[in-house]
């Protein structure tokens, strides 16, 4: 049963990642939706601040507080950026926003 939960919480985080960006970008720039899923999903770019924990990957480590990129004070950062009068720069903004979301959804579904 507990695979069963594991690839459940696998196939939420990786879909939340890889697949959602593109609903949002077709809902809010419905002119370069593709682009802007695109750009969503490269803020998985995000995650490069794993490399600077040891070990790189614990699947019972919550990403949210422990890595730089994944703190409070980054995503503060990444709610500023909806400021910047650019669809490109608001999509960076909502893909990070949606990144450390989907990690928090991850952190709660792993009970961490």
């Amino acid at each position: 049963m507990e695979g069963n939960i594991d690839l459940f919480r696998q196939i939420i985080h990786y879909s939340f990642h890889l697949l959602l960006p593109f609903v949002f970008a077709k809902l809010f720039w419905k002119e370069h939706w593709w682009k802007a899923g695109f750009i969503m999903v490269g803020t998985m770019l995000l995650d490069l601040d794993h490399l600077m924990a040891d070990p790189i990957f614990d699947p019972s480590r919550c990403s949210i507080g422990f890595h730089p990129l994944h703190t409070l004070w980054a995503g503060i950062i990444y709610y500023a950026l909806l400021a910047v009068p650019s669809w490109k720069w608001r999509a960076v903004s909502v893909g990070c926003l949606w990144h450390l979301c989907t990690d928090f959804i991850d952190c709660f579904l792993g009970g961490l």
